[in-house]
């Protein structure tokens, strides 16, 4: 165990407020499956959070988000369009396509994002009864390198979907982190932009466990309680989850949470940025810092403080920071890393 990581938002512990609503959920008896009126009215309080005209719903796991999500999308003939560093189809173990039986396609993309003018080509089959037909684009809110869709670009790629008969599908792990790094509401990013499902995660953010699925489709919410259930993703004991997410919701929290960890990423991003030796890759819009560091101190640093390398062959690592980063934490690891150059 590291007194310090910068490997993941997902290293972080339970924000107290979260640990007090579980327990003060842990009395008595309640029904099971979601049935519960805790349960019942967190979910109401999280459509009115994405703008009405939806359907929310609780899973367990991000993996098990973009499952239920995609499975309630696609039959197996179709094709789901990602980038190539999406978690869908790195960091997933083919869940997608084991689930679904459809076909990632994945396009190349050196920032993580997508546009219309880099899906267009690949649906020049479509329709073609010998091809996969794409029937979904999935992006990640914010992407795998920390960067962001803007509003208009969500806007822009909701409208291109929606044109050529498809559906946008948004992995929201760090919703709450574009959010607040964009200064938007999570109903300006979501409904007002045209997306059609999304998940809003917790883990990364403060929560023990669970998301949150936000379904837009009137005509697709209905059987997505059925994928839920053959995904293993229906949670007995439904009222810890929604306990986790009253108290998330509750003054923002989930904002609070995501503001302090993208400071942090731009405290450690302006820090390292006056080191010589050190060459910061992405824009630091989040809570991920993407770094060049020299191959000398590299083991050394990482038994001192956990984080993961990105690209081996350039010796880039991924910082994150969470909603616990503090500025002495990484005044710490500033002075380790300068020492050792």
């Amino acid at each position: 165990m590291f007194s310090i990581s910068f490997g993941s938002d997902n290293h972080s512990g339970v924000h107290p407020k979260v640990w007090d609503a579980m327990r003060k959920a842990d009395t008595g008896f309640c029904p099971a499956y979601g049935d519960d009126p805790l349960t019942r009215k967190v979910l109401k309080q999280l459509e009115w959070l994405f703008g009405g005209g939806c359907e929310a719903s609780f899973v367990i796991t991000g993996t098990g988000a973009n499952v239920v999500a995609l499975q309630n999308l696609v039959s197996s003939f179709h094709a789901i369009f990602c980038a190539n560093s999406a978690h869908i189809n790195v960091d997933e173990c083919g869940a997608v396509q084991k689930f679904t039986q459809a076909r990632l396609k994945v396009i190349d993309s050196t920032n993580g994002k997508l546009s219309p003018e880099m899906i267009f080509p690949h649906l020049l089959n479509n329709r073609d009864q010998h091809h996969s037909q794409g029937r979904v684009v999935s992006i990640t809110q914010s992407t795998e390198y920390g960067t962001l869709y803007s509003l208009a670009e969500l806007k822009a790629l909701a409208d291109f979907c929606h044109q050529q008969g498809m559906y946008l599908h948004v992995d929201g792990a760090r919703l709450a982190n574009a959010a607040a790094a964009l200064d938007c509401s999570i109903k300006e990013m979501c409904k007002d932009t045209g997306v059609d499902i999304v998940s809003f995660g917790g883990a990364k953010n403060g929560l023990l466990f669970g998301e949150a699925l936000i379904c837009y489709r009137p005509e697709l919410c209905e059987n997505q309680r059925f994928y839920r259930k053959q995904c293993s993703q229906l949670f007995s004991k439904m009222r810890y989850i929604a306990a986790q997410f009253e108290a998330y919701l509750e003054d923002e929290l989930w904002r609070q949470n995501a503001l302090q960890a993208n400071e942090m990423a731009a405290l450690l991003a302006s820090k390292l940025k006056k080191i010589p030796q050190i060459r910061v890759t992405q824009p630091v819009l989040v809570n991920s810092v993407y770094v060049i560091l020299p191959r000398h101190i590299t083991s050394a640093l990482m038994e001192k403080y956990h984080f993961y390398m990105w690209n081996e062959a350039l010796n880039e690592v991924r910082l994150m920071c969470g909603y616990n980063t503090t500025e002495r934490q990484i005044d710490s690891f500033i002075a380790d890393l300068i020492s050792m150059l």
